[in-house]
């Protein structure tokens, strides 16, 4: 292992799960200016997640809307300019759809063609 790449100034740290209010202690180098007091009396830096173990729906097998900050909102909003040309651009599939037919006859008649050449 390579010296001299690795942090060394590991500290307790409380990650603090906002949408639950779950917290838990652990070793980290994540700089910090809030400050939480622990269950062992002892002052830590407090680090704030939007999702922890305790919210996923993954681990807790539970769909649950977690809307921090309003980025579902923030997300329509920035593609919402994508939602009309789509709506053009059914018409457009469906006009390409009536216009295949139309095409495959004309593979026929070059096959037709390429036959008579040769005879």
């Amino acid at each position: 292992m390579k010296k001299g790449i690795h942090p060394e100034d590991y500290r307790f740290v409380v990650f603090k799960d906002m949408s639950n209010d779950y917290a838990f202690l652990s070793k980290s180098t994540a700089p910090s200016k809030d400050t939480i007091k622990w269950e062992d009396g002892n002052e830590y830096p407090l680090i704030k997640l939007e999702i922890s173990h305790k919210s996923h729906p993954f681990y807790t097998g539970k769909m649950k809307l977690v809307d921090t900050a309003g980025r579902i909102d923030k997300f329509k909003n920035k593609y919402a300019k994508f939602n009309k040309p789509a709506a053009k651009a059914a018409p457009v599939a469906q006009e390409a759809k009536n216009e295949a037919p139309k095409e495959a006859p004309k593979a026929e008649s070059n096959e037709n063609n390429a036959e008579q050449a040769k005879g």
